[in-house]
């Protein structure tokens, strides 16, 4: 979690400056300017004090965004990993599209689960997680360092993103001239009281909001890109600007509906299974069954749970508001817990158990 009590944030900065080596496993520490994250005995030069936020791990870290610095190299340090982690890590740095399958990792004499099971035990990730997230981190930073896309950018003819390097191929899989041939879909990203999002947007509206931390978002961006004939740019377009401020006004107690207008492109089946997921009142829930029978075949839940979890625009589509038939948490992309604090949130869930709140 993101480190917020402000005597425990000035006494870390002073042991940033200070490069105090008794602070190395107290935090970590993210830069905004850069984008990366540290240890406290970082050699590069120090950052200003409103220019950093501390966590109490890597996984925070790079939930929230950054990457790994490569002088202090974050990654590495953490209670010193075997020659076989070491390895598995120069590999993902030596590979150009910043991904290493197991078949890589067997090839080069490395057991695939050994190193997963390192880093689940001292990250809290695994290996695949850990490079999914920094490609995603990669790729929005590289988004962010493009000039902003204003309508006289557009006017001209829009840059392409010439410069977005392994992440810009991956995701759109064009070349420059194909790029200006494509429509445009907007990303910014959000904070919540749940973590941090990623939200697209086209001309039509929202047509995405994940957790950047989501196992399938890069899939889900590919999908995107691949049904709205678009490339992603960096930006923001009146349906970001209000998305932000109905999300603000949902987790402030505010708003318990969404006015938002929405471009899901998909089958049949599945808008109308949507439909049906917004039409669940807050604080209310409902099961697959239920969702089946409403549209009028009781018999498909295995598909209207598949089409469920095909939903692209997490919280306003509130596929968090289905249960169980017998009352229990079903599964949540996003993960349970977040899916148990947004229910709590609605009023809908009762649990005597502390809930994990993911604070920015």
């Amino acid at each position: 979690m993101q480190v917020t009590d402000e005597k425990n944030i000035a006494e870390y900065y002073k042991a940033l400056i200070d490069r105090n080596p008794a602070y190395l496993n107290k935090f970590i520490v993210g830069v905004k300017t850069t984008g990366i994250f540290c240890i406290a005995t970082c050699p590069a030069r120090k950052p200003k004090y409103e220019n950093v936020l501390f966590y109490e791990d890597i996984k925070e870290a790079l939930r929230f965004g950054y990457r790994p610095c490569k002088i202090c190299k974050p990654d590495e340090y953490k209670n010193h990993p075997p020659t076989d982690t070491l390895t598995a890590l120069k590999l993902l740095k030596n590979s150009k599209d910043k991904k290493v399958e197991d078949w890589q990792l067997e090839e080069a004499g490395l057991d695939p689960q050994k190193i997963s099971m390192w880093f689940d035990r001292n990250h809290g990730i695994t290996f695949q997680t850990y490079q999914r997230m920094l490609r995603i981190n990669v790729a929005y930073q590289e988004l962010q360092s493009e000039k902003s896309f204003t309508s006289q950018s557009f006017a001209i003819g829009y840059n392409p993103l010439s410069g977005f390097g392994y992440t810009y191929k991956k995701l759109t899989t064009l070349t420059s001239q194909e790029a200006k041939e494509k429509n445009i879909i907007l990303m910014t990203k959000l904070t919540t009281p749940v973590g941090p999002m990623f939200a697209c947007s086209t001309k039509k509206g929202i047509c995405l909001l994940e957790f950047t931390d989501r196992k399938m978002i890069e899939t889900g961006f590919r999908d995107l890109q691949q049904r709205l004939n678009a490339i992603i740019l960096r930006g923001e377009n009146h349906h970001l600007k209000q998305l932000k401020q109905e999300m603000k006004e949902y987790f402030g107690g505010k708003r318990r509906s969404f006015d938002l207008s929405l471009d899901t492109p998909t089958t049949e089946f599945r808008q109308q299974v949507w439909n049906k997921l917004r039409e669940i009142p807050f604080g209310q829930t409902a099961s697959y069954k239920e969702q089946a029978i409403k549209l009028g075949n009781k018999k498909a839940v295995r598909a209207v749970a598949n089409a469920n979890g095909q939903n692209r625009i997490a919280i306003v589509i509130p596929c968090h508001r289905i249960i169980g038939s017998d009352g229990s948490l079903t599964g949540y992309a996003g993960g349970l817990d977040r899916k148990k604090w947004l229910l709590q949130h609605e009023g809908s869930y009762k649990s005597t158990t502390q809930l994990s709140i993911f604070e920015d």
